[in-house]
């Protein structure tokens, strides 16, 4: 296989279980799977959505001629780029950046808030050196180091879990508060973020707020969760936050939606999941969204929230018509941290 040295300017955080250097020996025989690693040059400029984030978890402005580490993978985000793995790849082909955390693949639809994704010409697949000495690479997949999947879970440790209606519901800023809340309160919380596409910025915020530690999918060797693998790994990541960090509680983010492509519904189906849930937090855009959301738990997953957050509570029209109309708690995670926090503990002393 021929191989060539490429210096990166910009190493997604997507690599971040590969250890790359900016130095990396790239070969012409690529592998078309999800969480392969493949050096790129970006194509063009753009003016909106054109960052990248590094692996110390820091926004990067991305620019033409920027040679970037990027990890193959597909997206299906209602609010972003959709887009899968092609079928095949030589060096010279174009892929498109799917996202913040440098996944790569061919974009099948666009969001007319974001413009065209970047296109990227294809260097070739980054080599790892899996042997001290070894001459021979093999192409470089962030399973590396990665955390094994499980198939039985052995966790034990109560779980928040915060749930939304779509991505950009809030989600993330309720599991932080929470966090930050229940970390004031002496308890040790450890975080994850079960489902989504590879970004470290969610788990960055919940680290902030007091997480010890947080982990996200991607610790697992996963690009983008779906209903097939989503579990096993759900599984491996709670196994090893248990049994690593020893926390009294476990905030569990579930990125995108209830009803998105995923795999939410698989680990709001799970009983061992489902046993060890302490409160559910939903978070919902507006009083429609809060609606649909008790009206799908209830119907489908046979459970109700404990807890309605998101910008449907931004203030009292939307958090009055939920205590009154679906007669739920609700409570705003910028607004009332501490009144969002308290109807949490609320619900994981009265259990479900």
């Amino acid at each position: 296989m021929k191989t060539r040295r490429v210096s990166l300017d910009r190493i997604a955080s997507s690599t971040r279980n590969a250890a790359l250097g900016r130095e990396v020996l790239v070969g012409e025989e690529i592998v078309c799977r999800e969480g392969y690693v493949l050096a790129v040059e970006i194509l063009f400029d753009k003016a909106v959505y054109n960052q990248v984030e590094g692996v110390d978890g820091r926004m990067i402005p991305l620019r033409k001629g920027d040679v970037l580490a990027g990890v193959l993978g597909s997206r299906r985000a209602l609010r972003g780029y959709a887009g899968r793995v092609p079928e095949r790849l030589v060096p010279g082909d174009v892929v498109n950046v799917l996202n913040l955390g440098g996944v790569l693949g061919e974009c099948t639809a666009a969001n007319p808030d974001l413009g065209r994704p970047f296109d990227a010409r294809v260097l070739g697949a980054v080599l790892d050196f899996p042997r001290i000495g070894h001459r021979v690479g093999v192409p470089a997949h962030i399973r590396k180091g990665a955390i094994p999947a499980a198939e039985k879970l052995e966790c034990r440790t109560p779980l928040v879990l915060v749930a939304g209606t779509c991505m950009n519901s809030g989600k993330t800023v309720a599991a932080s508060e929470i966090i930050r809340g229940l970390s004031r309160a002496g308890l040790k919380v450890g975080a994850v973020k079960l489902t989504g596409v590879s970004l470290r910025r969610d788990t960055l915020s919940m680290e902030d707020a007091g997480a010890a530690p947080a982990l996200s999918f991607t610790d697992a060797g996963v690009v983008s969760t779906r209903e097939e693998d989503v579990l096993p790994a759900a599984r491996g990541l709670l196994n090893h936050l248990e049994r690593e960090a020893r926390p009294d509680v476990i905030v569990a983010e579930l990125g995108d939606g209830i009803l998105g492509e995923y795999g939410v519904q698989v680990l709001l189906e799970d009983e061992g999941i489902r046993a060890l849930r302490a409160a559910l937090v939903v978070c919902a855009p507006d009083q429609v969204g809060a609606w649909g959301a008790w009206k799908v738990l209830e119907e489908r997953f046979a459970t109700r929230p404990d807890v309605i957050s998101g910008p449907a509570t931004d203030n009292d029209v939307g958090t009055s018509f939920i205590r009154k109309e679906l007669g739920l708690p609700a409570a705003n995670a910028r607004r009332d941290p501490e009144g969002l926090t308290a109807l949490v503990r609320e619900a994981m002393h009265g259990g479900n």
